[in-house]
């Protein structure tokens, strides 16, 4: 595809990844609108600085005339969006994001990281060790990253480094997002169940995976964790004729007051980031890396200073007592991965743990019993459910009983009231305490600053 400017026109635009391309792209020169029916954070505020945010929410047919070059579709309009309909009317070329992507980088080595957990941290190890060894890479990731001003960059680099995604592509196109993208090299992380409304049964959630095994193409690569039962069995269970597989396990590693190190022939060096996923992550990188001709020397002179992606056990604020961390943990397998970590590295310390049930997998009472027992490596459990997000997602509100059958937890704590978990919140002796705030929402405004300002002083 041309990298000529072009008039594009995002449809959507509010996305994660949808807005950050539309700044990517206007940065390269292209002249470029978008439009979507609701605007969140950071997206309102990073499109609004870029001069990219819609003066007026809400879908509009007549913008889209035949001087636009394409429509590049988010995940979030649906296949009756009236701007989808007028661009088909039109003829206009229209692509998903998965697949411009695709066309912009045909010529260049595509590595695409998936799994249930742990893609986004691979990913993001990946692309701080190669910014830390200046080597030149293109990159899509779901998170912000420290050190980098945005979540796409498209430029004439020989390789990119994608998060891969098994959600739904758009409207229009069923298929996961990973399978858009064509990789030369491959990489499952690891799988558990998700994505409740589009995979409603666990086989066809694993079928996603195994496709994406399957279209790794002769002298491509496939790279997995073995300690993972899903992901073994898809890698190891087929012959795939000229691909090298590539089996990686957690970093060997120690634990010792309240700091992780890795274990290397040299010795032992500290890393900044912790528990056993964390170590599975670290490998899954290393084994990416050295793949593209990275020298173990160059992973750990590198990973040492890699902090985390946003979200992923970020610190929010700590003192001598406490640590206050924020996760994007939901799905099952994450939210136990989260609270174990942080229990395993601070043994010693009483741990709150506060869940936010948020997506439509969580929320369902279908699914809902997938979370047994994940949530008791905390002290405290705290489950919070706004109740609007459950009656947009048309779905019949949980309460304690549920859940606390579902978690296999009678001690569960539930508030659907920001306000009274706040008040729970501050009004808690934190002495020798952590607290952890998992979600991929925001515990309906719940107000974090006075949270801090309360445990912290």
């Amino acid at each position: 595809m041309s990298q000529s400017p072009q008039r594009v026109h995002f449809i959507a635009v509010g996305g994660s990844i949808m807005h950050s391309l539309a700044i990517s792209l206007k940065q390269a020169g292209h002249q470029v609108s978008g439009s979507d029916d609701h605007f969140f954070e950071p997206s309102k505020s990073n499109l609004e600085n870029n001069g990219l945010l819609p003066e007026v929410e809400g879908w509009n047919p007549d913008i889209i005339t035949n001087e636009i070059d394409l429509v590049i579709l988010g995940m979030h309009a649906k296949a009756h969006n009236p701007e989808l309909q007028k661009a088909q009317e039109l003829g206009l070329k229209v692509f998903s994001y998965p697949e411009y992507i695709y066309e912009r980088c045909k010529d260049k080595q595509r590595i695409v990281i998936a799994g249930s957990h742990g893609k986004t941290t691979i990913t993001a190890m990946v692309m701080h060790v190669l910014k830390v060894i200046d080597r030149d890479f293109d990159y899509m990731v779901g998170a912000q990253l420290k050190g980098f001003e945005n979540m796409v960059k498209l430029s004439d680099a020989p390789t990119i480094i994608i998060e891969g995604d098994e959600y739904t592509t758009s409207a229009t196109d069923r298929t996961p997002k990973f399978l858009n993208y064509h990789h030369h090299i491959g990489v499952i992380s690891g799988i558990a169940w998700d994505h409740f409304n589009v995979y409603p049964t666990l086989d066809d959630y694993v079928k996603q995976f195994e496709l994406l095994a399957d279209a790794t193409p002769k002298a491509g690569s496939l790279i997995y964790c073995e300690e993972d039962n899903l992901a073994s069995m898809i890698i190891t269970e087929k012959d795939r004729a000229d691909v090298t597989i590539l089996p990686y396990k957690a970093h060997d590693h120690v634990v010792r007051g309240g700091k992780t190190y890795l274990r290397i022939p040299e010795g032992e060096i500290p890393v900044e980031v912790f528990g056993y996923h964390n170590m599975q992550n670290l490998s899954g990188a290393q084994a990416i890396l050295k793949r593209i001709g990275v020298t173990d020397d160059q992973f750990y002179q590198a990973i040492v200073s890699f902090k985390g992606a946003a979200k992923r056990m970020e610190i929010v604020g700590e003192n001598s007592d406490s640590i206050i961390y924020s996760d994007f943990a939901h799905a099952p397998s994450k939210l136990m991965a989260t609270t174990l970590a942080i229990k395993d590295q601070f043994p010693n310390r009483y741990l709150v743990a506060c869940l936010e049930l948020h997506t439509f997998s969580s929320l369902n009472k279908d699914f809902i019993d997938q979370y047994e027992n994940t949530f008791n490596h905390s002290d405290q459990a705290i489950i919070y459910i706004n109740p609007e997000a459950a009656s947009i997602k048309g779905l019949e509100k949980l309460n304690k009983e549920e859940l606390r059958s579902a978690f296999k937890r009678d001690d569960i704590l539930f508030f659907d009231n920001k306000d009274q978990l706040e008040d729970h919140l501050t009004d808690i002796t934190w002495k020798n305490k952590n607290l952890i705030l998992m979600s991929s929402g925001n515990f309906g405004g719940l107000n974090i600053k006075k949270i801090k300002e309360s445990i912290l002083g």
